[in-house]
């Protein structure tokens, strides 16, 4: 199998507007369009992390989830993806959520850019699966039709929760906003009598979604940018790099999340 489907064309790819603080209230806006957006020369920080969520979602914005620092040295390329976990853990005494399937933001804050390397990239998803409707049906339809077990390919972890969490890579919330899941983590469900073929085609979209990511436009954060992603509509990943890089993380839910 080839790296790249017939017919699928490099032009899902997003380049993210930039936006400057001055200009933050144009942010929305552009997000709603284009699925990503830059907001350029913050201050670096949880808390500028935690203003910007709320800036750009405004009254939207309901849940929270704890912010994660990356630091990688002399790190490998990270393929395109939906930030999307399901971590619970016990504080106190109180079942509380660190993570949540389906977050529906992510902002990503670069604390310190490599010295080489590390350049940003954003595909559009679901311009991508509507591609697949000619370029390759039948994998459309499984991403479409398959129930699978979206993190069991990480079961065991401490704080993932032993049900498995069963889902589609492409749904529907109530209010009409269309899920595009992209993760490492799904697997066949349990003595699933189609197993043998889920883990084909999970194969098969891994291969499909690789062989996009060299011809994505690529875009550099550097420190204090942030960047914002719709993380129903848009994954996301960035190429490999020399020396020491730095980023935090925050997922959130608005009213809009399922």
């Amino acid at each position: 199998m080839s790296d790249q489907l017939p017919g699928v064309t490099p032009g899902y790819g997003i380049e993210p507007p930039r936006v400057a603080g001055e200009e933050l209230g144009k942010a929305p806006a552009l997000l709603a369009e284009y699925g990503a957006v830059v907001l350029s020369a913050h201050a670096a920080g949880g808390d500028a992390l935690t203003v910007a969520a709320a800036r750009v979602l405004g009254a939207r914005l309901r849940e929270l989830y704890p912010q994660r620092l990356r630091t990688s040295r002399d790190g490998g390329p990270v393929h395109l993806h939906a930030d999307s976990f399901d971590v619970r853990v016990d504080v106190g005494g109180v079942p509380t959520r660190r993570r949540h399937p389906d977050e529906d933001h992510v902002f990503v804050q670069c604390v310190r850019p490599a010295p080489s390397g590390g350049h940003s990239f954003v595909l559009d998803a679901g311009r991508f699966v509507d591609g697949l409707a000619t370029a390759d049906p039948e994998l459309r339809a499984f991403l479409t039709d398959f129930d699978v077990d979206l993190y069991g390919a990480w079961a065991g972890l401490r704080g993932l929760p032993a049900t498995p969490s069963v889902g589609r890579h492409v749904e529907w919330t109530r209010t009409g906003r269309r899920v595009v899941r992209r993760t490492d983590g799904a697997a066949p469900l349990h003595r699933d009598p189609d197993a043998a073929y889920v883990t084909a085609m999970l194969e098969r979209f891994t291969v499909a979604v690789h062989g996009l990511e060299p011809a994505l436009p690529r875009f550099r954060l550097d420190a204090g940018d942030v960047l914002v992603l719709d993380n129903y509509r848009c994954w996301h990943g960035r190429d490999g790099h020399e020396g020491e890089r730095s980023v935090r993380i925050l997922t959130v839910r608005s009213s809009e999340a399922r």
